[in-house]
């Protein structure tokens, strides 16, 4: 059954729903959590600092393939899968870019932010159906990540490029994404009562 087709209230879609609150909330917490060890270890560009910048999008690839699989049909997978291999390449691109300094970090960085971002924007439109609710933090993080991600090219081609707006991206996209598992978890709560 596709999540096109599938009621609300159906089997399918409840653990599809309930699968993606899981995923959602272990995302962002992984987030929240990485922005705070990275908000420590940022100062200088040294392997602890390039092992963190490697651990996000590797977080952002094994999300995606989870998804992938908690989600048996929908057009959204394809996106979902490609969005996952681009970000592990990210993960490569950007231990690479940290042997030069900040600046090739933020355009690595950057330009991964703006593809996810863009990759999870059409999930999202993708996924706008009732039964899984609306999808606006989804939305609105993945159309911020695109924002974001071109400012931090625009900020590698100035004088002081930094490394400390990464902690705060990571913080926000933490934030969206357990608001979305708590939405989602609002619907669940509101078709069972209906059921009832």
């Amino acid at each position: 059954m596709s999540t096109q087709t599938a009621t609300p209230s159906s089997p399918a879609m409840t653990g599809e729903r309930s699968s993606l609150l899981r995923l959602y909330l272990g995302r962002g917490v992984l987030a929240v959590a990485w922005a705070l060890a990275f908000a420590g270890a940022h100062e200088h560009v040294d392997a602890v600092a390039i092992t963190l910048l490697v651990v996000y999008p590797l977080i952002d690839a094994v999300s995606s393939l989870i998804d992938y699989r908690a989600v048996p049909d929908g057009s959204e997978r394809r996106v979902t899968v490609l969005n996952g291999a681009l970000s592990a390449l990210a993960a490569i691109a950007v231990g690479l870019a940290g042997a030069g300094g900040e600046a090739p970090v933020l355009r690595v960085f950057g330009a991964w932010a703006v593809i996810s971002g863009a990759a999870q924007v059409i999930v999202g439109l993708r996924r706008r159906g009732p039964a899984l609710g609306k999808q606006w933090p989804t939305l609105i993080s993945g159309g911020l990540s695109v924002v974001v991600g071109i400012s931090y090219n625009i900020q590698a081609a100035g004088d002081n490029p930094s490394l400390d707006v990464l902690s705060v991206y990571a913080t926000g996209g933490g934030v969206w994404f357990i608001l979305q598992a708590l939405l989602l978890g609002w619907k669940s709560r509101q078709l069972r009562s209906r059921t009832i």
